[in-house]
């Protein structure tokens, strides 16, 4: 296992959206930069991101989860893709980005290089984005591993609300020291009679337990309006599981290391 010194840097611009700078790298999450307001399919933004575009350039690599919900990738952030140097993303969704986007399969797995000539393996994992069974009406949705000998293992899980997938993940990927993962307990009384669509604040708990990292970082917690759950309701379920001392929140706008 790799040093337990601070390793990963998580910049939270808010919603699904954070810079990690990991082995000289950084990397966007799902980006989404618009102001607050309704997208064109529905959702409702109701905070403004902590920063903009111009703020978190330059970017490596995007780790899109998915390009088809309005608050992973929204216009502006879709306007800010062509300013990263690659999109790591879904096969169907690259196939619609075009220009810079790889489309990977779970599983599929690319070496990237790091400044000074190390490499950063990025392996695309599965994510449920919904309750079992819908994932032929969710669409294809993707988390990612990274890892490399002189870096702790980071796992960040996409709009994911299966455990079981997280347990999956572990066993073939694993140890992984570090995770940031998509949690805020997402809702839609319309889809799926109202079933979480990513993790709530309890699965996060499991999903840290069955991981066995030092650290979480939750991420997709603020700032929509179907995000049910946010950063006291993380905070309460952790500490009533007596694992406190492992989440690590930015809150938008703010910087941790782990």
């Amino acid at each position: 296992m790799a040093d337990t010194a601070p390793s990963l840097t998580v910049f939270a611009v808010g919603g699904p959206t954070a810079v990690l700078e990991l082995g000289g790298l950084r990397m966007l999450t799902d980006p989404s930069f618009d102001p607050p307001g309704e997208t064109p399919h529905g959702l409702r933004k109701i905070a403004a991101s902590a920063a903009g575009p111009d703020d978190v350039v330059p970017i490596d690599f995007v780790l899109l989860s998915h390009d088809h919900h309005d608050d992973n990738l929204d216009v502006s952030g879709r306007a800010f893709l062509e300013r990263a140097g690659r999109t790591l993303t879904t096969k169907a969704g690259a196939e619609r980005l075009g220009g810079n986007a790889t489309g990977l399969e779970p599983g599929e797995a690319i070496e990237v290089d790091r400044p000074g000539g190390a490499k950063l393996t990025i392996t695309a994992v599965h994510a449920q984005h919904g309750p079992d069974g819908t994932d032929h009406i969710t669409g294809p949705v993707i988390g990612f591993v990274l890892a490399a000998d002189d870096l702790p293992t980071v796992y960040v899980s996409g709009d994911n609300a299966s455990v079981d997938v997280v347990r999956t993940i572990a066993e073939r990927l694993g140890p992984i020291e570090l995770a940031v993962l998509f949690a805020g307990a997402v809702s839609i009384p319309t889809r799926f009679d109202g079933a979480y669509l990513t993790l709530s604040a309890d699965a996060a708990v499991e999903a840290a337990r069955v991981l066995g990292v030092r650290a979480v970082v939750p991420v997709h917690i603020d700032g929509w309006a179907h995000f049910t759950q946010g950063a006291d309701d993380l905070r309460a379920a952790f500490d009533a599981a007596g694992i406190g001392d492992r989440l690590v929140i930015a809150g938008p706008g703010g910087t941790v290391q782990v």
